[in-house]
């Protein structure tokens, strides 16, 4: 059995998680299961000096569907600190495609905060945050991450998972955090001529709640 929070955290390590919505929704859909952010919340929160929960993710223009925009509200009214930037149209052929990263943002929350915690989680597998690991480890700061290794390839980098205090596989922490299965509704496949790609380096959520 691999390592929980519980095993991880002392009672009085004051700790701050940060996480990276689309490439998290991606490491839990390679598992075959879609996260509770409500039993993630409390997974995290029940052994230390829990501060704050920041979730990150790119949106569509309010006028247009979202299909993340369920989870947002949600998120924003539970618990979490929703940081979102519009997505970026760009054209490519016949269909629209968009694209949006998080991944500074999520840098400069981290320095800021890094003064007033002594551990945060970051739930991503993205090696480009191996220096922001590094750069918040020399502030006293450990470090521990949140992704996979049961995937094909991992969807951690090899460079972030070495970087870390700390590696937590998703697959372990799926008992305690997966959302109970649901009857799916029959899909109804868009028009032709409104068909969209969105993109982020990893595909964006396309799951509507909890």
């Amino acid at each position: 059995m691999g390592l929980l929070p519980s095993d991880v955290f002392d009672t009085d390590d004051r700790v701050a998680v940060f996480i990276d919505g689309a490439n998290l929704y991606q490491t839990a859909k390679s598992l075959g299961f879609d996260i509770d952010y409500r039993r993630l919340l409390e997974a995290f929160s029940s052994s230390c000096r829990f501060l704050r929960a920041y979730y990150y993710t790119a949106l569509m223009d309010e006028q247009e569907y979202s299909p993340v925009r369920p989870l947002v509200d949600w998120l924003e009214y539970n618990g979490y600190t929703l940081i979102t930037k519009p997505l970026k149209e760009y054209s490519s052929g016949p269909r629209r495609k968009y694209k949006g990263n998080m991944d500074v943002d999520i840098a400069v929350d981290m320095l800021e905060i890094a003064p007033h915690v002594n551990h945060v989680i970051l739930g991503s597998g993205d090696g480009d945050f191996r220096r922001l690991v590094e750069a918040v480890q020399r502030k006293g700061v450990r470090v521990s991450v949140l992704s996979t290794l049961r995937t094909q390839p991992p969807m951690i980098a090899d460079e972030l998972r070495r970087q870390a205090d700390v590696f937590l596989d998703l697959y372990d922490l799926a008992p305690h955090i997966a959302r109970e299965a649901r009857p799916q509704q029959a899909y109804v496949a868009p028009p032709d001529d409104e068909e969209e790609d969105i993109e982020d380096d990893e595909d964006l959520e396309d799951h509507d709640d909890r």
